[in-house]
């Protein structure tokens, strides 16, 4: 056999290879990993998140680019150390192709230079620390859902201007708490604001009432206050019980007063006002297909956590459907993820393409009772907000 037709024997044996492959490729599932709390105080939101990616997948007939759709899941729980150890299990154990999930802050930070020393893309479903989309930012993770600055920074200004002047603070005493207070006071006190006093709790508290009856001392026209999961629920109750609502205005980052805290606390929620990028009752005609179909499928109200997890879910297939289902090229993949833009429950979804955070409209939101219901009703659109980065 002369060279020549040795080069030609060879140089079609690569083709088929790489033929087959790609046909493989098409054939093989799709396998997402997903890390979320499925355990302790934030596993509501983890059910919720996963919900909406679910009833995504589902109307896509379980698809993207030709293949089907495997979630392989793991429970973050609390623990950034666990988190990091499921992404890794899911990375090197599970050959995922790629990640999403991640409810904790301090879990996202704790597996960001994993996932960014192994190029494993990371879509990000809630976590919203202000750093992993600005000095800790990577080309292989994007976030669907906020930064602490994008939900609270502007609502600072409009209790100034709307509520009162002389606010106290309450908040979780963990990363995403503390930013989420530093934002609010960022435009707050620019706009001529004061705060009287400020009170930092533990994660997972099952008693405020030492931090309510602080904030009572501090006299203020007004409190803000990020907490979620099960700290929301036990904060608003005792907040009712203390007397509080409905004489000192509630503001809220809007995790704090979200579907799913209104639905475990009924009417101790009434009356709060609360920042945030979607509303169930936001009067967009996709949002109102999303919640028609939620609750069809699950037979609850969805939360904001929902929303996320239902918009992840299509960054995901629109992004692999670009791509004809080829997902091995990791830089390819971060470019059609630049490239999604659709409109979606919260409005027009974008990503910033330098820090390939969510560009979005913030809402302000009241409790209110409409149709024998209560639930959140816009009552301000704050404009569209893109992370300083």
């Amino acid at each position: 056999m002369n060279h020549t037709r040795r080069q030609i024997i060879k140089k079609g044996a690569a083709l088929g290879l790489g033929l087959a492959l790609g046909a493989r490729a098409q054939r093989e599932a799709l396998r997402i990993g997903v890390v979320l709390p499925y355990s302790g105080v934030y596993a509501q939101l983890g059910e919720d998140i996963t919900n909406g990616m679910l009833l995504y997948f589902e109307e896509v007939k379980n698809q993207a680019g030709g293949r089907t759709i495997q979630l392989v899941r793991e429970d973050e729980t609390a623990d950034p150390a666990v988190a990091l150890r499921k992404v890794t299990k899911l990375v090197e154990q599970d050959r995922v192709d790629l990640l999403a999930g991640l409810v904790s802050t301090a879990s996202a930070y704790a597996v960001r230079d994993y996932v960014h020393n192994s190029k494993n893309i990371l879509i990000v479903s809630n976590a919203g620390g202000n750093a992993l989309t600005r000095e800790r930012k990577s080309p292989y993770i994007f976030r669907a859902s906020f930064t602490s600055w994008q939900v609270s920074y502007p609502l600072g200004r409009w209790v100034a201007e709307r509520v009162g002047k002389r606010v106290a603070i309450v908040a979780a005493d963990y990363a995403f708490g503390r930013e989420s207070a530093a934002a609010f006071k960022e435009s707050f006190l620019a706009a001529g604001g004061q705060v009287v006093d400020e009170v930092y709790t533990p994660l997972g508290s099952t008693d405020f009432s030492a931090a309510i009856t602080r904030l009572v001392r501090a006299r203020p026209q007004a409190v803000y206050g990020f907490l979620a999961g099960s700290d929301a629920v036990i904060f608003l109750k005792q907040y009712a019980q203390f007397g509080l609502k409905g004489s000192i205005p509630l503001t809220t980052t809007g995790f704090t007063a979200e579907e799913d805290v209104i639905q475990a606390v009924g009417r101790d929620a009434e009356g709060a006002y609360s920042s945030l990028h979607w509303a169930v009752r936001l009067a967009l005609p996709e949002n109102q297909r999303f919640v028609q179909a939620y609750k069809r499928r699950f037979n609850r109200t969805p939360s904001v956590y929902a929303m996320q997890g239902y918009d992840t879910g299509r960054v995901i297939v629109e992004a692999v459907n670009a791509l004809k289902g080829d997902v091995g090229n990791r830089d390819r993949v971060v470019e059609a993820l630049e490239g999604v833009r659709f409109r979606g429950p919260r409005g027009v979804f974008e990503f910033d393409p330098k820090t390939h955070q969510v560009i979005q409209n913030i809402y302000v939101r009241q409790v209110r009772e409409v149709g024998g219901e209560l639930a959140n009703a816009v009552v301000a659109d704050l404009g569209r907000f893109r992370d300083p980065g």
